[in-house]
């Protein structure tokens, strides 16, 4: 099956805006531990293609990829991201950069493909970038679910600090 540069760059900026709308309304609600934790769980589901031998790639690649994610590119996320307490519920805060940078990783992660296209197969292209994708959201929820844990023990800090 053959994909055009254009269906190719049309589906990516759908999903782009997928995402980002999906974003916007997953700030709305308030955190929770299912909320934090699914989205990576749900994901690992895909590691489900290294059954097919066409999406397998060396180990030191997909070591490399998964670094790539969690390292570089869930740094931004990290930085435009932040829980805080409102009242009794928990609210991821956005900084106004946030949607900037979902734009640069889709942008990053389109024109990289086309690199690597050249050097892998399609299969193993969409594993690579799956396991890329993986690492960024399994750091970035990390972060996410530890800081709400933080949020969620103060309160009784608080309390046992005033003697209530």
């Amino acid at each position: 099956m053959f994909v055009s540069a254009t269906e190719s760059a049309v589906a990516t900026v759908v999903g782009m805006i997928a995402v980002i709308i999906w974003r916007i309304r997953e700030g709305r609600t308030a955190v929770t531990v299912k909320k934090i934790v699914i989205p990576p769980l749900g994901m690992a589901t895909g590691f489900s293609m290294f059954v097919v031998p066409a999406f397998r790639v060396p180990w030191l690649w997909a070591l490399v990829a998964f670094l790539i994610g969690a390292i570089v590119l869930a740094y931004p996320l990290l930085l435009t991201t932040r829980l805080e307490r409102d009242g009794d519920a928990i609210m991821m805060k956005r900084s106004t950069a946030f949607l900037m940078v979902i734009v640069v990783l889709a942008a990053v992660r389109y024109f990289a493909r086309g690199y690597v296209n050249r050097i892998l197969s399609l299969e193993q292209t969409g594993a690579i970038f799956f396991i890329l994708a993986f690492g960024m959201i399994l750091r970035w929820r990390a972060s996410m679910f530890f800081e709400y844990r933080s949020l969620v023990a103060q309160p009784a800090l608080e309390m046992a600090e005033t003697g209530d």
